[in-house]
Order: C-alpha cells, then structure tokens, then sequence
C-alpha cells in the first residue's frame, strides 16, 4: 500500500506529528508498504536537524530518521514553509530535502491513502 502522511503540527507541542511519525515508521518499516511524508505550515520544524531534547522525551529527529531509512528520499519539506521559518536546505535532516507543492500534488495522486495529521 502506498501511503502519503501530511504533517501540519510542529514537532513538540503536540502530539499529532509524534503519533503521525509513529504510525508511518510502523508502516514503512513492513515489506509490502511504500511511504511519503510531506512536512508543512509549522510541521516544516519537523526536519531540522541537530535536534537536543530533555532525556526521556521522545526526539522527532530520530522518528524521522526511521521514515526516511525506510523509505530513501520520501520526505519533504514545503520551501514556502522553510523560508518562513529561516529553515535553509543546509538544515534539514540528512534524507529529507526541500519541497513543493507541485511535489505534494504528485504524491497526493502516486498514494492509494493520504492521512494528515
């Protein structure tokens, strides 16, 4: 099955981009899935890198590294939401890269189910 995750939630604050990155580690981590993940508004926060949390709190970095291994290049970051933030490419999680809508649009139509969170 091929699945697309839309992140909307920025990545502590709230538990819908943790939950979302849980789900599509569990599914990307089984053989017959495919899984994309589209990081945008204040979800783009997501794919930072060189991210320091308290010990003991879960770290968004590492959940996404477990997409991304998974799944080599399925993760984007909407550019638009990047310049907002003073996200540059040069910050991004290494796997991940910087996006588009017209990137999101492909993976809308590639996707036999898109969850967003």
């Amino acid at each position: 099955m091929k699945t697309l995750f839309i992140l909307n939630a920025p990545p502590y604050g709230s538990e819908n981009s943790y939950n979302a990155l849980r789900l599509a580690g569990t599914l990307a981590g089984r053989p017959a899935n495919e899984v994309k993940v589209f990081l945008i508004g204040d979800a783009a926060s997501c794919a930072k890198s060189g991210q320091k949390v308290p010990e003991g709190f879960y770290n968004i970095q590492i959940m996404l590294n477990k997409v991304i291994r998974a799944a080599p290049g399925a993760v984007g970051v909407c550019g638009t939401c990047m310049t907002a933030r003073g996200i540059s490419e040069t910050d991004l999680v290494e796997g991940s890269h910087k996006s588009s809508m017209n990137e999101l649009a492909e993976w809308t139509e590639w996707a036999d189910k898109v969850l967003v969170f």
